[in-house]
């Protein structure tokens, strides 16, 4: 027998009701649809389950072609991540159709795809070169974009802008694989938000912090001029960025919002293999809260963005 004074309840008088009095969130129409062979994309975008992720991609894509059918921007923030593993011919088809109007990029990203557009290879090993103090000593990578920026200061542009215009006077062998090659040839605004000593362009001898910084600024003012244009429809897009461009688009909306815009109706999504904290927080909940809606897909860029991009592309036609 227990020693316990406390005996085990009596479930007997349990109230129940009928399975099919209960409402339920999901029904066999939700269900997925096999796929069927030589099915086209918008076919197998709609034979997804209408049931979280796959009702959220949906969402994404209807809110992306809304925004352009009305004229409102669709905005993309990238990390460095998603130009090194090869989807600028992607991002660059989608400038080309102006589903993408704005781009956002890290330090990081400006040089993989920088090194791209010279030799047509980047992303170094680090570990390989580091102990010998190597790591990020090419020559030309730290030369040119510095070029590029104190020139850009000089002029009064923008870092993304100067470093377009850089890459069309020197016309290199790998240009159409360059995301700022070809954003700067359809005159899609790129800015570049840069971290002081965070980018191996910053170690070089031709590195100017004065320039550095206020093309950077400048890029800062300009993306908040692209948000702004966000309301009423827009969408902004974070690729691969856990930390930078989340914490730059909450500056930029409560920069908009303080000059008398309200960014209603907008709509936000963060595209990464794992979820931190603060584009779910920077850009999934708080900017859209009470005015717009956010998502979270999860997954690899290399499969997500090539599948979204085909997916934007059917439903245009």
């Amino acid at each position: 027998m227990s020693i316990y004074e406390q005996r085990p309840i009596d479930l007997t008088r349990l109230r129940t009701y009928r399975l099919a009095e209960r409402p339920s969130k999901v029904t066999v129409c939700d269900f997925a649809r096999p796929h069927e062979p030589g099915a086209s994309v918008k076919t197998f975008l709609d034979s997804l389950p209408r049931v979280l992720a796959g009702e959220d991609f949906r969402a994404v894509v209807e809110s992306i072609h809304r925004a352009r059918r009305h004229g409102k921007p669709v905005l993309l923030g990238l990390g460095g991540h998603v130009i090194k593993c090869g989807l600028a011919p992607i991002l660059n088809d989608l400038l080309r159709r102006r589903m993408i109007t704005g781009v956002a990029m890290t330090g990081a990203g400006v040089i993989h795809d920088f090194e791209i557009a010279l030799c047509g290879a980047t992303s170094e090993d680090v570990e390989a070169s580091l102990g010998e103090g190597r790591f990020g000593m090419a020559e030309e990578t730290g030369r040119l974009i510095n070029e590029a920026i104190s020139e850009g200061f000089r002029d009064g542009l923008g870092l993304g802008e100067a470093i377009g215009r850089a890459l069309h006077r020197l016309d290199p062998p790998y240009k159409t694989f360059s995301l700022l090659y070809v954003a700067y040839a359809e005159r899609v605004p790129v800015t570049v938000h840069i971290s002081l000593g965070a980018d191996i362009t910053h170690v070089h001898p031709s590195a100017s912090g004065e320039a550095i910084g206020a093309t950077s600024h400048h890029d800062f003012r300009l993306f908040c001029s692209l948000v702004r244009e966000m309301d009423g429809g827009g969408v902004y897009l974070n690729v691969g960025s856990a930390v930078m461009l989340p914490e730059v688009f909450l500056k930029a909306v409560t920069v908009v919002r303080n000059l008398g815009v309200k960014l209603y109706d907008i709509t936000t999504a963060n595209f990464d293999f794992i979820q931190h904290y603060r584009p779910m927080t920077n850009v999934v909940r708080r900017p859209i809260a009470g005015v717009g809606r956010g998502f979270a897909l999860t997954g690899h860029h290399e499969i997500l963005i090539p599948l979204l991009a085909a997916a934007l592309i059917e439903g245009s036609e």
